[in-house]
């Protein structure tokens, strides 16, 4: 039975990580098909419903955002099967189980990195490996190169929650100096190759704030060295070998003569101090605002996901739903910004970091939290269970309990 659990789960994650949802090949929505085996046959010893206060604030985001604001009963559906069985993967599957919840990691950045190897072999490769990624999804993929994902901002998030965990990583668990460069090396290929604009800054602003939590005003020498090395990097390696490849430099010089980002935003602004309560408190949607706007006059968006959110529930709604999701996220990552060194808290500073750099990332981007992006979505669950298991393993009458740890080990996968 251990070995079919780990296939579901290998699976469910498959789904929720590169947002599987309905293909050709599966008319029942994945992530119950997979997800559900998981919390009724191989529930956890102990479980209990964990996330009620968040299902709650969720479904009450999705349904003001999706079914009021852009009518749109599709989204709202499947945004909500997304994140209750998410939230009930983590309750009922991972439970207190240490071992679960670590296999659950490791499994979710094995896939982002194989997502990511396959990007840079599509470089090389399109036609063999577009095929491969075709067969990956389950349908056509649109946009090359990229990792298991149709499009290639789909898979920015793969990478924005991927690279500054394998960097920290390297940092939170102390591993020597060369794995360190190695990581480093591995994250630049990632971005260079990726094309996302945004990736990047999400990656370097997320390495500097760890790396001041860590090592305070010591941290700008290591910034300076890192710089460097990525310099000399892109000079002798990737500018020779790289560079008649599609790659983040070519991608900027084609956008920049395009668009800006901050001309979508700054109509955005405009638009939202025309209706500054919310376009549900009067009644219209993106398409009615935008008519005859020379700006958005192909229906795109302004590109970020917060402002969107705005624009539509306005500042009360939008900010008191805002504070209910993110204020244990981020109570949670202050404390352990504050405790960065502690041994205890490794695996949790290089959550909080992934999480805020695809946070970050959907400052150009319409997908996010709320949209039950996949990496998103998984991040935030594995940060509040982690916060429950740290909490529990630390509780004297669990430590006290004389079968706690045998327990742990017969629910275990492994």
């Amino acid at each position: 039975m251990k070995y079919l659990a780990f296939v579901f789960l290998v699976l469910y994650i498959y789904c929720v990580t590169f947002a599987i949802f309905l293909t050709d090949f599966i008319r029942i929505p994945a992530p119950i098909m997979f997800g559900l085996p998981l919390v009724f046959i191989f529930k956890a010893q102990w479980a209990k419903l964990q996330y009620g206060k968040e299902i709650v604030l969720f479904t009450l985001s999705i349904f003001l955002y999706y079914y009021i604001g852009l009518s749109d009963n599709k989204e709202f559906f499947s945004n909500a099967i997304k994140i209750v069985m998410c939230a009930l993967f983590f309750s009922y599957f991972v439970g207190d189980n240490k071992q679960r919840f670590t296999l659950t990691i490791f499994t979710f950045y094995a896939l982002l990195t194989f997502s990511a190897l396959l990007m840079v072999f599509n470089t090389f490769y399109p036609e063999k490996i577009n095929a491969l990624r075709t067969m990956l999804l389950g349908e056509p993929v649109m946009q090359s190169p990229s990792g298991i994902a149709v499009y290639q901002f789909t898979f920015g998030y793969q990478l924005a929650a991927l690279v500054p965990f394998l960097f920290i990583f390297t940092f939170a668990f102390k591993k020597p100096l060369i794995v360190k460069a190695a990581s480093l090396v591995i994250c630049l290929i990632f971005i260079y190759l990726g094309m996302q604009r945004s990736v990047l800054i999400g990656f370097t602003l997320t390495v500097f704030l760890f790396l001041w939590c860590y090592y305070n005003y010591r941290s700008v020498f290591i910034v300076a060295v890192a710089v460097f090395a990525a310099v000399m990097l892109y000079t002798y390696v990737l500018k020779d070998n790289f560079d008649s490849y599609n790659n983040i430099i070519t991608k900027n010089e084609r956008n920049t003569a395009e668009y800006n980002r901050s001309a979508l935003t700054a109509e955005n602004l405009k638009i939202y101090t025309q209706y500054p309560y919310g376009l549900i408190f009067y009644g219209k949607n993106w398409s009615d605002v935008i008519y005859r706007n020379e700006v958005f006059s192909s229906g795109i968006t302004s590109h970020n996901a917060y402002l969107m959110f705005f624009t539509y529930l306005g500042p009360f709604l939008g900010i008191g739903l805002l504070i209910g999701l993110y204020y244990k996220i981020a109570k949670i990552a202050l404390a352990t910004l504050r405790n960065v060194r502690k041994k205890e808290n490794a695996m949790m500073i290089c959550l909080c970091c992934s999480f805020f750099a695809v946070s970050i990332n959907s400052l150009s981007h319409n997908s996010w939290l709320v949209n039950a992006n996949g990496p998103t979505l998984f991040l935030y669950f594995s940060i509040l269970h982690l916060h429950y298991l740290l909490q529990k393993s630390a509780e004297p009458e669990y430590k006290s309990m004389p079968d706690s740890k045998s327990s742990i080990r017969e629910t275990a996968i492994y």
